[in-house]
């Protein structure tokens, strides 16, 4: 009773709340999968009361929501500073490795986002607060700082959609044991999720030193 009480007379607002529960829902689902999460266990997992997430959402799809928007920001965010740190053409291969090594790193986040897609019947292009600054949009921008038409329209939207899916193809792959013989070879999963995505034609072969 006393544990309860306590819990009921915290106060809900502390801070962001709800910027807190989306994180207690992100680490519950990264550490114990989607079926551990409810409104009561990110309460918990928050240090509030069970009442207290009521106040941002009505239920666990609107929390799961919440949870795969972050995702999408989060997966931006890798992706932009992997495209910081590489160099010419290099920043198209740079952007299709951090996309799968996000997915690999962030298994059930990830799951979480697509599912939320799939709900909606429509990828979240536009995941931040401008309708240009998204992680696809990314994708096409640097197509065009590349060399790519910007005025190509059609071409250059296919260009881009095709790019998209050869990243999420692998990174739905890439944990098959049958591939393990080639990240032994080529000298670990990086590298080789780099070769398949330069054998697709999509992305620019890298230039290594001997």
């Amino acid at each position: 009773m006393r544990e309860a009480h306590s819990a009921e007379s915290r106060p809900y607002h502390h801070g962001d709340l709800r910027r807190a529960l989306v994180g207690a829902a992100r680490r519950l689902l990264e550490s114990e999968g989607p079926t551990a999460l409810s409104l009561r266990a990110v309460a918990r997992e928050a240090g509030v009361s069970p009442a207290a997430p009521y106040h941002h959402f009505k239920d666990k799809s609107e929390l799961l929501d919440a949870v795969a928007h972050e995702g999408w920001e989060m997966l931006h965010a890798a992706m932009g500073q992997a495209k910081a740190g590489a160099e010419g053409r290099q920043q198209l291969t740079a952007l299709g490795l951090a996309y799968v090594c996000f997915a690999r790193e962030h298994p059930a986040l990830y799951r979480v986002m697509y599912d939320a897609a799939r709900d909606k019947e429509a990828l979240p292009i536009n995941v931040s607060d401008g309708a240009e600054d998204s992680a696809y949009c990314m994708v096409r921008d640097t197509m065009i700082e590349h060399g790519a038409d910007p005025d190509a329209g059609r071409d250059l939207e296919l260009a881009t959609i095709a790019s998209w899916c050869a990243a999420h193809g692998l990174a739905e792959m890439a944990g098959f044991k049958q591939f393990e013989p080639f990240k032994t070879q080529l000298g670990g999963e990086k590298a080789f999720f780099e070769a398949v995505l330069n054998h697709m034609g999509l992305f620019p072969t890298a230039h290594r030193d001997c």
